[in-house]
């Protein structure tokens, strides 16, 4: 059926671009010996599966401080029920080798601290397991001290109210949770196996790598990943990707307005070789003794192929000519790069020796290093970045972002519908109504545009690790849709109608993310898996640029909020009121306001939510309806009477973009003109907004398109009431 003509037309065909990414060190590092079922109500899934259940420990349980108290009141340490110090809390398919053993802080080391003079990157080493990608993340969240210490609350310790309880708090699908952790970490031989700081009494890099495994389920689901969910977890930001190989325009400005604007970023460099074999780097260890498989991964300069590295800084020297310079840092602790700017190479002596003490002042550790802007562009791949707003980084401006949320889920056999190259499903999928009225303030820009940041992130897939699930590929298209058109669209839609907008390509990432500037309308976001009937969960969020107010808007603010009171919404008899005065102060239109019964009609046309009120956006939104349709007037009314002839009215209703037929402009005179043949300013937005009424209501039992509607009762009922019945003329 999907590729048939019908009626004379010819069904679209879309290009739709999938793209497939390596995690960044996949692998396990603990040497398996043992194959663990799947089943079994002992078994280690059996643990893990209740744990998923319970990790919101905010809402779940008692808080944190709560806990605490009751703790040391007891004279108790605290034991986590939902993360025990065992094996499920390790791995969920294989064992290792060595001999695990959970001990507290105080049973590792003498004088145990949770910070000691500052959480920074120095305290952030990598242990044994491939999470170089977390590392990385939390290396750049320990440039910004205000994000820091969101993430880890710094009034914890191990002396002033001690009973082995620690908290961190993470961003998770769209709201903030505190996740409660015991401070027994995973150690052999006395030394903590993972995360670690370079100081032997410092824990808090390895709590909070405690705190994300249990957030995941277990230590082993940190195995691999991308730098961005991380940074995500850590801000709620918005995040985006860059192919170096694409060489981005203005990509240093970017970079340099990025890290200004406390953004975080982190970059790598595709395995490359071992993609054939579809393999991921197996080196992410802290190794003195230099392995076949490490030397594989390398590239001949010492970097280090599918690992994750943080990005601390830029800066400009001279030179002959001005050289830009990247500094980097490795989650392992030590330097490999070997190239241009490596601690001993030749350039160093070719600038300043200002500069020179510049740059080497700020590589305060060792596993920092610098290289030129020239040759991260070559030798790395991609570039992760996550932003704390949706602000474009080309530009110096800052601007007010509104974000709306939605969770939904793709159920195989109902809404699991693939992408665009599947019509005969692709319209079951869930659709997302977005409405755009704010432009853009861009003196620059001659074509009137909204920007919108719409971000898919699939919910759930790092957890569900120990069933085998993988990350899905995902995306979005966006249709424009007819004002009021709010039904699901169905499958002709999409066969007939192009996208207009989406996502670059499918990919299997946590989250793609898409800016778009949108003409003024009513759209449609269609969030979906490449393939059908593949199942699982998502979070949509949508950014909506909101241009600064004008004087006119914070005028009417002003008014709307002084008679709206508390609740922020207004009944028809306030905005009665509102009008007037908004209307008394603009000289160019020449009125006394409006009618109750226009603005009953009014508040049925642009009540979106069902409350029989308008809230201010919704007002903002009918006041530029009433500007528009005033500009209609002035072009065809009379400036002495400030009224419309009803003979013009034709004109004005087309103008409008209404399409109606000789009857409808017959009855529109007879009801809103008066005895000399003339429709004043009242009856005129009076007309035009039970013409939106009923176009919209029309359009929306129109199910099929094919302009015929049948209505039992109730929808006639329901769609008198929804447009207002006209008003007789005495």
């Amino acid at each position: 059926m999907g590729d048939e003509k019908q009626d004379g037309k010819v069904p679209l065909v879309e290009e739709t671009k999938v793209k497939a990414l390596y995690e960044t060190e996949t692998s396990f590092q603990l040497d398996t010996k043992a194959e663990y079922p799947n089943a079994g109500s002992n078994s280690i899934y059996s643990a893990i599966l209740s744990r998923n259940e319970a990790v919101k420990d905010a809402k779940r349980l008692k808080t944190f401080l709560e806990l605490r108290d009751k703790y040391v009141e007891k004279n108790v340490m605290f034991e986590d029920p939902l993360f025990p110090a065992d094996d499920s809390s390790l791995f969920y398919s294989s064992k290792p080798s060595m001999k695990i053993e959970w001990k507290r802080p105080s049973e590792i080391c003498e004088n145990p601290q949770f910070i000691i003079d500052g959480a920074n990157r120095t305290d952030i080493c990598q242990g044994e397991l491939g999470d170089c990608w977390l590392l990385a993340a939390i290396a750049c969240l320990t440039l910004n001290e205000k994000l820091l210490y969101r993430v880890i609350p710094p009034d914890q310790n191990f002396t002033e109210n001690y009973a082995g309880i620690f908290h961190f708090q993470f961003w998770r699908y769209g709201e903030w949770i505190d996740v409660v952790v015991d401070d027994r970490i995973p150690t052999c031989n006395k030394q903590l196996v993972f995360t670690k700081s370079f100081r032997k009494n410092e824990f808090w890099s390895a709590l909070l790598e405690k705190a994300y495994a249990k957030l995941h389920g277990s230590y082993e689901a940190l195995k691999g990943g991308n730098t961005l969910e991380a940074m995500e977890d850590f801000t709620g930001g918005v995040t985006e990707y860059f192919e170096l190989s694409d060489d981005p325009t203005e990509l240093y400005k970017i970079m340099k307005n990025a890290l200004e604007r406390g953004s975080l970023m982190g970059c790598s460099i595709d395995v490359s070789t071992m993609e054939s074999n579809n393999k991921t780097c197996d080196v992410c260890f802290v190794c003195q003794v230099s392995s076949e498989s490490e030397l594989e991964s390398r590239t001949e300069q010492g970097l280090v192929r599918g690992h994750a590295y943080s990005i601390i800084s830029l800066e400009e020297v001279s030179k002959d000519t001005r050289i830009r310079l990247i500094r980097l840092r490795n989650p392992w602790g030590f330097v490999l790069w070997k190239g241009p700017w490596s601690a001993k190479s030749k350039e160093w002596s070719t600038i300043s020796a200002a500069d020179r003490e510049n740059l080497k002042k700020q590589t305060i550790e060792e596993s920092e290093f610098w290289m030129s802007f020239a040759d991260f562009k070559k030798n790395f791949s991609k570039l992760e970045m996550c932003n704390l707003t949706p602000d474009t980084l080309q530009g110096d401006e800052r601007n007010t972002w509104t974000v709306s949320v939605h969770e939904g889920r793709w159920v195989r056999g109902s809404s699991a519908g693939g992408c665009r190259n599947f019509p005969d499903t692709f319209w079951t999928n869930p659709q997302y109504h977005l409405q755009l009225y704010e432009e853009d303030d861009d003196p620059d820009d001659e074509q009137v545009a909204c920007t919108v940041v719409v971000a898919l992130m699939q919910k759930g897939r790092r957890m569900q690790r120990y069933q085998g699930a993988k990350f899905l590929t995902i995306g979005f298209s966006i249709y424009e849709v007819m004002c009021g058109q709010n039904q699901h669209l169905q499958k002709d839609f999409f066969l007939y109608t192009a996208s207009k907008a989406k996502c670059k390509s499918y990919i299997n990432l946590r989250e793609v993310t898409e800016r778009f500037c949108l003409p003024p309308g009513e759209y449609v976001i269609i969030p979906t898996i490449f393939k059908p009937h593949e199942e699982g969960e998502f979070i949509l969020r949508r950014k909506l640029l909101q241009p600064e107010e004008t004087d006119e808007e914070k005028q009417f603010r002003a008014i709307y909020q002084q008679i709206a009171g508390d609740d922020m919404q207004i009944c028809a008899n306030e905005l009665k009121t509102i009008l007037k005065n908004v209307l008394s102060k603009h000289n160019n239109i020449k009125s006394e306001g409006f009618s109750l019964e226009t603005c009953r009609s009014m508040i049925a046309l642009m009540d979106t939510d069902g409350t029989g009120k308008l809230n201010l956006q919704e007002f903002k939104h009918l006041w530029k309806k009433i500007k528009d349709w005033q500009l209609i007037f002035k072009r065809y009314g009379k400036d002495k009477t400030w009224s419309i002839s009803s003979f013009e009215m034709r004109n004005a209703v087309n103008d409008a973009g209404f399409q109606l037929n000789k009857q409808l402009y017959d009855i529109i005179a007879m009801r809103y003109a008066d005895e000399r043949l003339n429709i004043d300013f009242d009856s005129y937005i009076c007309c035009f907004v039970r013409l939106e009424g009923m176009f919209r209501a029309f359009n929306a039992f129109d199910k099929d398109g094919d302009g015929i509607i049948k209505l039992n009762v109730l929808e006639v009922r329901h769609s008198y009431f929804c447009c207002s019945a006209p008003r007789s003329i005495t």
